[in-house]
Formats: structure tokens, sequence, C-alpha cells
């Protein structure tokens, strides 16, 4: 009875990494939301963030997890963006340092804008993880639009990933 227990949960194991790996997070088509919040950290995350940001979908953006001593202006002239805006319409978030702290740096900032819809952006293979962290940071009142940006990870990435994924699942049911 034993080895059967353990046999199910490895081939849910194998059959959730397979999900995982081979069915990853799409990009969001164009939709309007309240606000779009990028998670730093990975190539094209900021570009995707900003092209959303000037077709529309959102009249605010927050990029979470920027170093302390990087300026709007610094983040301008690298995206290529005009200053204005970076003065009008993105807030520059200092405290996050990793999935669950960028969680919390974004439920403060929509929870004191009242938002109700949010596009998230980041990398294909880091969605779940930061929709799960952030969703549950945000709470059910808040709408969370996926919005990922395609690449290319490695195996070692995505099997890391994964395991950071069930760790925050069994965090959630556990209470932590």
């Amino acid at each position: 009875m034993i080895k059967r227990l353990i046999s199910l949960l490895f081939l849910a194991w194998v059959l959730g990494f397979a999900w995982f790996a081979l069915l990853p997070p799409l990009p969001a088509a164009a939709q309007k939301t309240d606000a779009i919040v990028v998670l730093t950290g990975g190539p094209g995350r900021i570009d995707r963030a900003l092209e959303r940001l000037e077709a529309g979908d959102a009249k605010r953006l927050l990029i979470s997890g920027v170093a302390r001593e990087v300026k709007p202006r610094e983040l301008a002239a690298e995206y290529r963006r005009p200053t204005a805006l970076f003065d009008c319409c993105i807030a520059l978030g200092f405290e996050a340092e990793d999935t669950r702290s960028n969680a919390t740096e974004v439920a403060t900032w929509v929870a004191r804008r009242n938002y109700k819809t949010v596009r998230l952006v980041t990398t294909d293979w880091h969605m779940r993880r930061a929709e799960y962290e952030i969703g549950r940071a945000i709470g059910d009142k808040v709408t969370i639009l996926p919005d990922a940006v395609r690449s290319e990870p490695n195996f070692a990435t995505l099997f890391r990933e994964y395991h950071k994924y069930l760790a925050g699942l069994a965090g959630g049911l556990l209470g932590l």
C-alpha cells in the first residue's frame, strides 16, 4: 500500500512538472485593466509592460523590485521612453527582493489606489508562482490578468521554478 501511495505521488509530480514545463502561460491579448504591474528580473518584462501602457491598456504601471539606486530618468533612457511617461504614469517599487515581497509590494500599491483589475507581466516560467503569490496577497476582490513574456528557459530553471511553485502552494495550504 505504501509503495502504491509513493508511486501515485511520484506520478502526480511527473505529470505536474510536464504540465508546468510544456504548457507555459501565454501573453495576454489587448485588454484594459486599472493598472499594470511588472516584476523585474527577466529580459523583455519591462519592455512588454511599457508597450501595454503606451497602447492604453492601463493608465498606471508599477515596476516592482527596482534597485534603490535606480532613478526614473535612467530607466526612461535605458528603455528609450520620454521621462514625461515615467513622471505621470509609472511608479517604481523599491521594497521587493523576491517574488513573495513583490506580492506584498503589489498588494499595498493596488489597495492604496483601490484598483480592481491588474495586468501582471512577468516571464512565462515565473507567471504561475507570481500570480499565485500576488493573488494570495491582494485577495479575491482584485482580478489579475496574467500577461506572460515568452522565453526559452532551460531545464534547470523550469525544475527550480516548479519546486518553488509547489513550495508556495504548500505554504498557502499551511497558512504560511
